[in-house]
């Protein structure tokens, strides 16, 4: 597994424009690159914007799969035709296309959350429902070796 994927942390409340773009923040831009991908989070109704090197991981887990039965084609077709490798324009605004922000419930405010090697992008309303690890925190930092 590659190890210099880029690390994104932190998060932004911001708002879409009326056209459905969103000023993707320049930490984050930096670390995405010129071209990225955005898909789904599934299970998460979010969206995810991924730099190239952490797609291609996502693409070669799914390429080694052990199994490639119905279940598994269903899987890659879904999450693939909610898939689209964009860039930013010059003013570092994101076209998220009407499909995806229809899946993850964005209307116009939205956070941009740092996750590892990938930015989630929530409807601020889900954000609020999702964002919180709950009172497990302990034992799931106990069992990752963290704590």
């Amino acid at each position: 597994m590659q190890t210099d994927l880029p690390r994104f942390t932190g998060s932004v409340e911001h708002a879409l424009d009326d056209k459905g773009r969103l000023i993707v923040p320049a930490r984050f831009r930096e670390r995405l690159g010129t071209g990225f991908v955005i898909s789904i989070a599934e299970p998460e109704p979010c969206l995810v914007l991924y730099p190239e090197p952490a797609w291609a991981q996502v693409c070669a887990r799914l390429e080694e799969a052990p199994r490639k039965d119905e279940r598994y084609r269903r899987l890659v077709r879904h999450i693939f035709a909610h898939t689209e490798e964009v860039a930013c324009d010059s003013q570092g605004r994101l076209l998220i296309p009407a499909a995806l922000r229809s899946y993850a419930g964005i209307n116009r405010e939205v956070v941009s959350v740092g996750s590892l090697t990938r930015v989630e992008v929530w409807a601020k309303e889900r954000y609020a429902e999702y964002a919180s690890p709950g009172g497990e925190v302990a034992d799931l930092m106990a069992d990752l070796g963290l704590y």
